[in-house]
């Protein structure tokens, strides 16, 4: 008999939900991928913004700061809620939903008065908008096979990253002309978008059935317990743990680190960083030509390889050089990240939405985790050597991901 959270265990064919339905979920696709564009722009608008909030506000941008802080913290503790929720409820519907909230929030965080009630209308958001990637990713899981999940998901992915760069462009743009709050409401009509076509797809009954293993009015902590008795979802919540601290611990000390050793002024160092999301996209509009080529094994070791070249090569005096690293750097990470999430996405079939839930808030902390050690290290032992060992560790990862694979495939 197999184990199914054996990493040596096959794959079925399919490996989706009973009632999977691959046409629907095409065509919901552009949708889904939408309402992820809205979101991850809603994250990233404010961080262009700071400034200009600081003058509005007459305060300080270490003052301002909590509204980033407060958003990211309510998107990651949420993941404990949302993806229980899925599995009980039907993740269609908790998207509708969510989308519903992140319409309504977004649209307040417009009438902020100040630090303190912007920080809270961004908390708020920030609760709102982590239903949406995550369950979408569940529910892609529930309703396409597994051979075409991997391009699936690099498709869905182009909507998610378009965000992080149209967010933290359009944050700038509208604080230098139509203003802060204008930008708020833009979302709040992109989520209203999406709810209302969402909406119209459940008057149709074409809401998913609840997960067959979920049970209603269940504890969510009892849900998260039955993933992480899996030993193949614990193996992949620990290499995207890593993943994120590696990863995301280099690339948010980036541009102070550009800017104190090399004099780049803050617009260049936030155009170096912004490479990170076009490499990023570029790997998405190429799913299809990289994944037929590479497979999910290539996937992950040239991702590995492409995201250490480009973390040990980054740090440099030349904004535009380092942007194109950055991109490099980028195109790896997500090239390796999708191998991750798609692997996810069949840790626990029957309690998809969990699972996912878990893997995302997995990320959160090594994000987090990432950021606060790199933090110090860089102060003790200097950012290039904070670097070096998290490019090569990235590498390792990406190595220990590969063998896996491979030892899966042998079985």
């Amino acid at each position: 008999m197999t184990d199914p959270s054996d990493p040596r265990t096959p794959l079925a064919p399919s490996a989706a939900a009973p009632d999977a339905n691959p046409a629907r979920a095409i065509r919901l696709l552009p949708l889904l991928a939408t309402g992820a564009f809205a979101s991850q722009a809603s994250m990233r608008v404010v961080d262009p913004m700071l400034p200009q909030l600081a003058k509005d506000f007459g305060t300080g941008i270490a003052e301002l700061s909590g509204a980033i802080t407060a958003f990211a913290v309510a998107y990651g503790l949420m993941q404990l809620v949302y993806g229980p929720m899925a599995d009980r409820l039907g993740k269609l519907r908790v998207i509708t939903w969510a989308t519903l909230a992140a319409c309504v929030l977004s649209g307040a965080c417009a009438l902020a008065t100040g630090p303190v009630s912007l920080a809270v209308l961004r908390l708020l958001s920030g609760a709102a908008c982590a239903g949406l990637i995550p369950v979408s990713l569940a529910w892609i899981g529930d309703n396409v096979p597994y051979h075409q999940r991997q391009l699936t998901l690099a498709r869905f992915m182009i909507g998610s990253t378009l965000g992080v760069v149209v967010g933290q462009i359009a944050g700038g743009v509208f604080a230098d002309t139509l203003g802060w709050r204008m930008s708020f409401l833009a979302q709040s009509v992109v989520f209203l978008a999406v709810a209302m076509a969402l909406l119209r797809v459940l008057r149709r009954g074409q809401a998913d059935a609840p997960a067959s293993g979920a049970q209603a009015g269940g504890n969510p902590l009892r849900a998260f317990g039955a993933v992480l008795r899996e030993r193949w979802a614990r193996i992949i919540l620990a290499l995207v743990l890593v993943e994120g601290a590696l990863n995301f611990g280099t690339l948010a000390l980036l541009p102070s680190w550009l800017h104190e050793a090399h004099g780049l002024a803050l617009w260049q160092t936030g155009m170096a960083a912004a490479g990170y999301g076009a490499g990023g996209l570029t790997v998405a509009l190429l799913g299809r030509w990289l994944v037929a080529r590479l497979g999910e094994r290539g996937m992950a070791l040239v991702g590995a390889l492409v995201l250490c070249a480009g973390t040990l090569s980054t740090g440099g005096p030349h904004w535009a050089l380092e942007s194109l690293k950055c991109a490099i750097t980028g195109a790896g990470f997500f090239m390796m990240h999708n191998t991750l999430q798609t692997l996810a996405t069949q840790m626990t079939p029957s309690q998809r939405g969990t699972a996912i839930s878990a893997f995302a808030l997995s990320l959160f902390i090594g994000q987090s985790a990432g950021v606060a050690v790199v933090a110090r290290l860089g102060q003790s032992i200097g950012f290039e050597r904070v670097k070096t060992v998290n490019g090569l560790g990235l590498l390792a990862l990406g190595l220990v991901l590969t063998a896996l694979l491979q030892r899966r495939a042998r079985s």
